[in-house]
């Protein structure tokens, strides 16, 4: 996890100061942190943390286990504060909604009296506050639960949890610890509560018009998509328009010279001045990368029609994997894709560290000056880098035109799923790891969870068998399942296929006709493609030793 997504986390919490939901419980904080002794507030701010934290977890557990639609929470929450905006504007929903929170107020205060030290009740009184508040905090609480829920393992969950309702408490917190003086200062408010009721009611109206109309608070993050292949062909605009160019251009980094070359002539490297005068297109690759590989055809396309132009595009592959370091494994893929353009090995990864990169792809388009532009990370975006290249080339709007992936992502997709035991989150067992054991299928396998049978070994990036009667078991929700496998044998190695333990029938992919897949090299293997995503428990019956499975990927 990028540490500035902790950051929005922090920031989206602390917008919450701003939501109308903050008005009923004000009170609460108010009286029951004047009464007490000095460490209450920040037992109000701990209960607080303790109840949104639990919320968000069992909210991310309830959306696994019942597969609910992400879209519900987040246009079900504008929904529920268009009702809250309807009620600020009217005098007799308001007393209703006033006589519900009374009742927890006055139950706060009960607290409040009851407590000597005041900490421990205040940890109670934050509870109560946490649960009064949290139902009505708005689409920026369903963003936030969206972004947490979709969040690949714990950890990462649980450090977004953690900074949102940090960044919730610190405005309540400093409102506890003013107590008295606070209030003075409100007297504005308490004298001229229905016209300033009123005037929030309008501006969070407002506000759930904006966000209905196409508005998304996740788009801040510039997270890598999923793309399904739909497509459609659009326009391309004309010279000199650039879309989402850089604020701030840089000059292009070098590649680094620990880089083997290939399609160049003499299989010579390449340096930021040679390409200067020209536009150039880094595409940072890796050859076993679903995403890489939907990308692919774009960039040939690119370089077919803009290649005599002036467009430079320069492969930059970053494996991944170990295997993805095989000179002649990345040959096959160059050949198997028809790329023509120039491909730097990077082994090292000293060339995605020069650009700081993050992302598998990602395109940086350099201007004929030798700075960065443009950037664009994951899949899509395509209509727009192609008018940015034609923009930069000159070339008059009539002359061409740019696909565009159309985003069809599963919010309840089964994410990445990696198999080696640095990565391997979503097991359901225990490894004994660098060593072969004896596994046995787990019973009622949850979802997005794996589990296998036979004889294994589990390295670090990666899962062997070691016996000749193997199985791995995936239960996943997605149109299509791909899988990274290995063969270092030249002798082929079928895996038989069953999907919901029935014969996978029209429901097999590319690699795997009639539900049998063989194995001959190191690569992705298209093993499910479905006409819907759905949920599916997939068996891979392996019957040859040394098989070895990466991680999967869908779609």
């Amino acid at each position: 996890m990028h540490p500035i997504e902790i950051g929005l986390s922090f920031l989206e919490g602390l917008a919450l100061i701003a939501s109308p939901c903050i008005l009923p419980v004000l009170p609460l904080i108010l009286s029951t942190s004047v009464a007490g002794g000095r460490r209450r507030p920040f037992g109000i701010i701990s209960g607080f943390v303790i109840a949104f934290s639990l919320f968000a977890l069992l909210s991310r557990e309830l959306v696994s286990v019942l597969h609910i639609n992400l879209d519900y929470i987040k246009y079900g929450s504008l929904i529920l504060l268009a009702l809250f905006g309807i009620m600020l504007l009217s005098e007799k929903l308001q007393e209703k909604f006033g006589s519900l929170t009374q009742n927890f107020a006055s139950t706060g205060t009960t607290l409040s009296a009851n407590a000597k030290d005041g900490f421990f009740s205040g940890v109670l009184i934050g509870i109560l506050i946490g649960l009064v508040w949290t139902p009505c905090a708005g689409p920026i609480l369903a963003v936030a639960l969206v972004q947490i829920i979709r969040e690949q393992n714990d950890f990462s969950a649980i450090c977004l949890i953690l900074s949102f309702a940090i960044g919730a408490g610190i405005p309540m917190l400093i409102i506890s610890l003013t107590g008295r003086r606070l209030i003075a200062k409100l007297s504005f408010l308490s004298t001229n509560a229905g016209l300033v009721r009123k005037i929030l009611g309008i501006l969070v109206l407002g506000a759930v018009v904006f966000i209905a109309s196409g508005f998304n608070p996740q788009n801040i993050l510039s997270r890598p998509t999923t793309q399904n292949n739909s497509s459609i062909t659009t326009s391309v605009k004309g010279s000199g328009e650039l879309e989402n160019a850089l604020s701030n251009p840089y000059p292009m980094p070098e590649f680094a010279t620990s880089n083997v070359w290939l399609n160049t002539p003499d299989n010579k490297p390449l340096t930021p001045e040679m390409l200067k005068g020209k536009v150039v297109l880094v595409d940072f690759w890796t050859y076993s990368c679903i995403n890489c590989i939907r990308t692919q055809p774009y960039l040939n396309n690119w370089y077919n029609k803009y290649h005599d132009n002036g467009l430079v595009i320069v492969g930059v592959h970053a494996p991944e994997f170990e295997f993805e370091k095989n000179k002649d494994n990345v040959l096959q893929a160059i050949a198997r894709d028809g790329i023509k353009y120039p491909v730097a090995l990077d082994n090292n990864l000293d060339t995605w560290t020069n650009y700081n990169n993050k992302y598998w792809p990602a395109h940086y388009l350099v201007d004929k000056e030798g700075n960065v532009i443009y950037t664009s990370f994951g899949e899509g975006n395509y209509q727009e880098t192609e008018n940015n290249i034609r923009a930069l080339l000159g070339l008059d709007k009539d002359s061409g035109s740019a696909t565009n992936t159309i985003s069809n992502y599963n919010l309840n997709q089964t994410p990445e799923t990696y198999l080696g035991f640095d990565r391997a989150d979503s097991f359901d067992g225990d490894f004994n790891q660098n060593a072969v054991q004896d596994y046995t299928l787990s019973n009622n396998i949850p979802l997005n969870k794996w589990s296998i049978s036979g004889k294994w070994l589990v390295e670090n990036q990666r899962i062997i068998t070691k016996g000749n009667n193997s199985s791995l078991v995936i239960n996943f929700n997605a149109k299509h399942v791909y899988l990274v496998l290995g063969n270092p044998s030249n002798t082929p190695i079928t895996i038989n296929l069953r999907l919901n333990g029935q014969d996978v029938g029209k429901g097999a992919g590319v690699d795997a006709p009639n539900g049998v897949v063989t194995v001959t090299g190191h690569r992705l293997y298209e093993l499910i493609n479905q006409d819907t995503a759905k949920d599916g428990l997939l068996e891979l019956d392996i019957g040859s030793s040394n098989l070895e499975a990466y991680a999967f990927t869908f779609g």
